[in-house]
């Protein structure tokens, strides 16, 4: 489903502050899977998203989506399968236009731009109930500027948006990171019930060791650009929460 072979990724080549991020990774992952990646700071992890979403490009090596050789497509044409959450609540969202036009920008990411009224009674209902199944009270609110939410409720919603349209991927840039602990966990609750109910391909970069444990059937760890574990859905069931911290000791 997504397959990258052999990536290598190179900034500032031939350069004193030369950079190499990613070195020689092969990752196959299937349809509906949901992978955790962790490592330390500068181990790969956000190169490695960025090299799937198309916002770099590799060095050498392939990726491919559904089949599609994307090695050099950018990101906005892979946006007929891809969504995206970065880790600043204030991306992805037009502050100033309400919860509905957010989310009517949403439903039209991919498709052809008309002259047709996009809001109706139809579409308003649909969007009060997506939100309704965060349970935040927010579907009675649609009408109120995105800029005025917190930015759990923002992240909450940027999830709840990238099914809107036609995404089978769903990439988690770290989307806690920025938010209480109550609200992160109503985000990893609501990306975990999304993959599942959508059938979402997902994949989680997460320095939260908690949550890299308690959500996903896979995980993998980066160091120096390289993929140095690769625990399968019956391994890592099997992990001890210890045992993540222990990877990092």
């Amino acid at each position: 489903m997504i397959d990258l072979k052999n990536i290598y990724k190179t900034f500032n080549k031939g350069k004193a502050n030369q950079v190499d991020a990613i070195r020689g990774v092969d990752l196959f992952i299937t349809e509906k899977e949901f992978l955790v990646i962790v490592g330390s700071n500068g181990s790969g992890k956000t190169t490695l998203l960025n090299l799937i979403a198309g916002a770099v490009f590799p060095s050498s090596g392939t990726v491919h989506i559904y089949g599609n050789d994307v090695t050099r497509l950018p990101d906005y044409k892979r946006s007929e399968w891809i969504a995206r959450v970065f880790q600043n609540p204030l991306s992805g969202t037009a502050p100033d236009l309400s919860i509905l036009d957010n989310f009517r920008l949403a439903a039209i990411r991919t498709k052809s731009k008309g002259l047709s009224i996009g809001i109706n009674e139809p579409f308003r209902k649909s969007v009060k109930e997506k939100i309704a199944m965060l349970g935040m009270g927010l579907e009675n609110k649609i009408e109120q500027p995105m800029g005025t939410l917190s930015g759990g409720q923002r992240q909450a919603l940027t999830l709840l948006m990238s099914i809107m349209d036609t995404c089978k991927v769903l990439l988690l840039d770290e989307p806690t990171a920025a938010l209480d602990p109550r609200s992160a966990e109503v985000v990893m609750k609501t990306a975990d019930k999304l993959t599942t109910e959508f059938g979402l391909t997902t994949i989680l970069i997460s320095h939260n060791l908690k949550e890299a444990f308690t959500y996903g059937n896979r995980i993998i760890q980066m160091v120096e650009g390289k993929i140095i574990k690769d625990l399968n859905k019956q391994d890592k069931a099997s992990l001890k929460q210890n045992d993540i911290f222990d990877w990092f000791g």
